[in-house]
């Protein structure tokens, strides 16, 4: 589902060119300029995630300005909320500057004029931009002017969380069909928010519908790390977001399971996924269990047999079975002379 455009089919002179063109005629109108226009790559790729886009983008060291004058000859008018993959840029925009590096998130507004610059060893910078139209943000326009050309840190609450999705989202996007693809949208909307809204101390601005799915979506991230610690239990996740147990179980009422259900769940696919790989043969299977925050023998194997239709140690031998019958049938290619 990716749409994807590449330097690397066209002649080393010709490739400069050709991404500030595509980038103009395709994105808007702007003004590239590089100092290695001699061996510049440049790739670009778009998904389409309904209203938003998210665009990947890696190239060489160079320069990007938005004037008035272009600003008038085309805007798309958004909001673009990007995380820098590698390498580095610098951004001024609104009486604002910020320099971000591997990890940041910045916001910018393609309406205003904008001084850009991305800055590079070795492999080629990289950009995932999530493209947001101007009207889809709950929050007001005059407070996100304070945002714009500002370096948010990916690396903790809602700035990571953003970032791993779109880390996720140039992973396992091209996979997902366009309903689902819209359905990514509206979560990329809601977090792109939440992160805004917490940068800018505007929490209470957002509907209490999106506070909610955010707040569930930390939630889940918490239990993801933490599903090895066998003192994870719902009163642990409540008080690490300063919530009422009560309050906890309300959140997840339109989950489809409770907050323990969840919990053990996602305990027991861990299990399950490590007993089905050859690499864990060695370690026993109440090692694993206890890796992943069980107990006790008795527990576990009663949760995985009611899970599962069997005991854990069946369950192991029927995979590794099928992996050893699956190696025989590959064939093997022919060793060169």
């Amino acid at each position: 589902m990716w749409s994807v455009v590449s330097s690397g089919d066209l002649p080393e002179a010709e490739r400069f060119e050709w991404f500030a063109d595509m980038i103009s005629r395709a994105v808007m109108p702007t003004a590239l300029s590089s100092e290695r226009t001699a061996d510049f790559t440049a790739e670009a790729a778009v998904l389409d995630l309904g209203e938003p886009q998210v665009s990947r983008v890696a190239y060489s060291p160079l320069r990007s300005r938005r004037t008035p004058a272009l600003i008038r000859r085309g805007d798309p008018e958004q909001y673009q909320l990007a995380l820098v993959s590698s390498g580095a840029m610098t951004l001024v925009q609104n009486g604002n500057s910020c320099a971000a590096e591997a990890g940041d998130l910045v916001f910018w507004d393609t309406s205003r004029p904008s001084d850009a610059r991305s800055v590079s060893e070795g492999e080629p910078g990289q950009l995932v931009i999530l493209q947001l139209p101007r009207d889809i943000l709950p929050l007001r326009s005059n407070r996100l002017d304070g945002l714009l050309a500002h370096r948010m840190p990916g690396g903790t609450g809602v700035g990571a969380l953003l970032a791993d999705f779109l880390r996720s989202l140039v992973t396992h996007g091209g996979a997902c069909g366009p309903e689902e693809l819209r359905r990514v949208g509206s979560t990329a909307v809601d977090l792109a928010a939440a992160c805004l809204a917490q940068h800018m101390d505007a929490g209470q601005q957002l509907p209490a519908e999106i506070r909610a799915r955010t707040l569930i979506r930390r939630i889940h991230a918490f239990i993801e790390y933490n599903l090895g610690d066998p003192e994870l239990t719902p009163v642990a996740v409540a008080a690490h977001h300063n919530l009422s147990v009560r309050t906890l179980h309300q959140l997840f009422k339109g989950e489809g399971e409770t907050v323990q259900a969840r919990v053990r769940r996602r305990r027991l696919e861990r299990c399950r996924d490590e007993l089905a790989r050859p690499e864990f043969l060695t370690y026993p299977v109440q090692a694993i269990a206890a890796r992943w925050g069980f107990s006790g023998p008795a527990v576990f194997s009663r949760s995985f047999r009611e899970a599962y239709g069997v005991s854990p140690t069946e369950f192991r031998a029927r995979a590794l079975s099928v992996n050893e019958g699956r190696a025989e049938r590959t064939p093997r290619r022919p060793r060169s002379s």
